[in-house]
C-alpha cells in the first residue's frame, strides 16, 4: 500500500499542471481578446465617437454631388482626421451624396459619427431668414438670396410677376409690402417662387377679413395701409405714437392734403441719415417724394410690422394735420391740428437744430 502513495501525487500533479495550462491558455484568449478589441475601437471607434468638431460649421451640399465634393467643403471647417473619419463611415452606409442636396449645421462637439448621421439623413437644417427694416427690396433682394440657394435674379424675377402678386393685392411696385417683419424658417434648397409663397401665407394671415375691413372702412387698402406704416416706422420709434401718426397720414389723405412726409424725402434720396431735410431736397425729383407728389407713394420704403399696422387700424380718431419732432430731441412729436400751431412747433425745433449746429 505504501509503494502505491507517490505513484496517486504523481497523478494529482499531473492533473493540476494541465488545469493550470488550461487556465493560462484561457486567460491568454482572454488577453488576446481584449487587444483585438481595444485595437478595433482606437482604429475604427474611436475616431467615430471621440473625435469631435471644434466648431460649428453649416455644410452645404449642392445637386449631384460627388465625394469628392463633400469632402472638399469638410475640409475648409475642420482637420483632415475628423472629414477622413465621417466619409469613412459614409462609405460603409453607402451614401450617395448626389441624393443629399440640401444644408446641414454641424453644432461644436459633434462626433464624426453623429455628423456622418447628419449629412447622410437628408433631413436638412433650416436656414433662419430675419426680415427686419430693410430700407429698399434690391437690398431685402441681396441679403435674403446670400442664405439661399438661388441666386438674386430669381427673387427679382418672381417679385416682377404682375399675375403672382395679384393673388396678395400686390404690385411690383409695392412687393416690398409682403415682407413682415419676422424670422422665417426655410430649407436652403426651397426655391424663390416657394420661399415668396410661404412669406405670402404670413402675409395672408396679418391680412384678415375684419382687417381688411377695417382698412376698407379708413379709405384704405392692405397695400395702402402697409404704405403709411413703412413711413409711420421711419418717423418713429416711440410705440405710442405710431397710431397717432397714422392715423394723422390718413387724415391729409382724406383731406387731399399731400402727405409731406420727411422720411420719403430720405428715400427718394437714398440717405437716411439726414437730420434736417433743407428746401433744396423737397424738390428732389422722385414719385416717393411727398412733397411733390399727391397721394401715396408708390411702395413701401420700408418694411414694417405687424405690430405697426395693427396700431394704425386700431387708432383713435383726432384732427391732427401736422406734426413736428420736439425739440428735445427724445424722438417724439408734437401734434398740431392747425398750421399756426404747427408752425409755432416747428420754429422751435429748428431753434434747437441750431443750437446744436446741425445743418443736415
Amino acid at each position: 500500500m505504501e509503494e502505491n502513495k507517490p505513484e496517486r501525487r504523481s497523478r494529482k500533479d499531473r492533473s493540476s499542471v494541465i488545469g493550470s495550462t488550461r487556465t493560462g491558455r484561457m486567460m491568454l484568449y482572454i488577453l488576446l481578446g481584449l487587444a483585438v478589441c481595444i485595437t478595433v475601437f482606437m482604429a475604427v471607434l474611436y475616431p467615430m465617437v471621440m473625435i469631435t468638431s471644434d466648431k460649428e460649421a453649416t455644410i452645404r451640399i449642392p445637386a449631384n454631388a460627388t465625394e469628392q465634393t463633400v469632402r472638399d467643403t469638410l475640409n475648409k471647417y475642420f482637420d483632415r482626421d475628423y472629414t477622413n473619419s465621417i466619409l469613412r463611415m459614409s462609405k460603409l452606409r453607402r451614401v450617395n451624396f448626389a441624393t443629399r442636396h440640401g444644408s446641414y449645421t454641424i453644432p461644436e462637439g459633434t462626433n464624426a459619427l453623429g455628423a456622418m448621421r447628419k449629412l447622410t439623413s437628408g433631413a436638412q437644417t433650416p436656414v433662419r431668414v430675419t426680415i427686419n427694416g430693410f430700407r429698399s427690396l434690391p437690398l431685402l433682394i441681396d441679403r435674403v438670396s446670400r442664405k439661399m440657394e438661388f441666386p438674386a435674379d430669381s427673387l427679382t424675377a418672381v417679385l416682377n410677376d404682375r399675375p403672382f402678386l395679384a393673388q396678395y393685392g400686390l404690385t411690383p411696385e409695392n412687393a416690398m409690402a409682403l415682407f413682415i417683419d419676422d424670422t422665417y424658417e426655410f430649407y436652403w434648397t426651397t426655391s424663390a417662387r416657394d420661399m415668396v409663397k410661404k412669406i405670402g401665407e404670413n402675409y395672408q394671415f396679418l391680412w384678415t377679413d375684419a382687417r381688411t375691413s377695417r382698412a376698407a372702412e379708413l379709405g384704405l387698402t392692405p397695400a395702402g395701409v402697409m404704405i403709411i406704416a413703412s413711413i409711420v416706422d421711419e418717423e418713429t420709434n416711440d410705440r405710442d405714437e405710431k397710431g397717432t401718426i397714422g392715423r394723422l397720414y390718413i387724415n391729409r389723405l382724406n383731406s387731399n392734403m399731400r402727405l409731406q412726409a420727411d422720411p420719403t424725402v430720405r428715400f427718394a434720396l437714398g440717405d437716411f441719415t439726414i437730420q434736417r431735410i433743407t428746401n433744396a431736397d423737397l424738390k428732389k425729383e422722385s414719385p416717393y417724394n411727398t412733397y411733390l407728389h399727391d397721394g401715396l407713394p408708390p411702395g413701401p420704403i420700408r418694411t414694417t410690422s405687424d405690430d405697426t399696422v395693427k396700431r394704425i387700424l386700431d387708432s383713435e380718431p383726432s384732427n391732427y394735420l401736422y406734426m413736428c419732432a420736439k425739440e428735445d430731441f427724445s424722438g417724439s412729436h408734437n401734434f398740431a391740428s392747425t398750421y399756426s400751431e404747427h408752425i409755432e412747433n416747428a420754429i422751435r425745433y429748428q431753434a434747437a437744430l441750431d443750437r446744436q449746429g446741425i445743418k443736415r
